[in-house]
């Protein structure tokens, strides 16, 4: 459920949103028209992890989710619905969950990869939706 890889991600948007998250200092361009607000709480809900910490088994389900699957549960691929409310508010369908492997787990565990379709974002959760990480994949 991927569109263009992570690689292709660039732009005003993408920058806005690693200032806001990481506190990054700097000249940031307004993002583009289009571009849904992004709420400020929500932002602030939201912590930052380098993709080079995520433990190995996230690193399958990225990789998973670029090459469009096949996934190991029937859940993966479908719509997150952020009832949380932790991560930033868009439109139903905008995010989709991946579970991410716990070994030793009987059953999916409690870690997530969620993916934001239109800034193409990964937020990588270890508590079942408690708290999230968007990814850095330049770390």
């Amino acid at each position: 459920m991927r569109f263009p890889p992570r690689a292709a991600r660039s732009g005003a948007a993408t920058a806005l949103l690693s200032v806001l998250l990481l506190g990054g200092g700097g000249a940031v361009s307004a993002p583009p028209a289009h571009a849904a607000p992004v709420a400020a709480a929500s932002v602030l809900a939201v912590g930052d992890i380098c993709a080079s910490d995520l433990p190995a088994e996230a690193h399958d389900t990225l990789d998973l989710i670029d090459q469009g699957g096949p996934f190991p549960f029937e859940q993966d691929g479908t719509v997150f619905q952020n009832r949380e409310g932790v991560l930033p508010d868009r439109s139903s369908g905008y995010y989709h969950e991946y579970t991410v492997i716990t070994p030793g787990s009987p059953t999916r565990g409690a870690r997530r990869i969620v993916t934001g379709e239109e800034y193409q974002e990964d937020y990588y959760t270890a508590d079942h939706y408690a708290s999230f990480d968007l990814v850095d994949h330049t770390c």
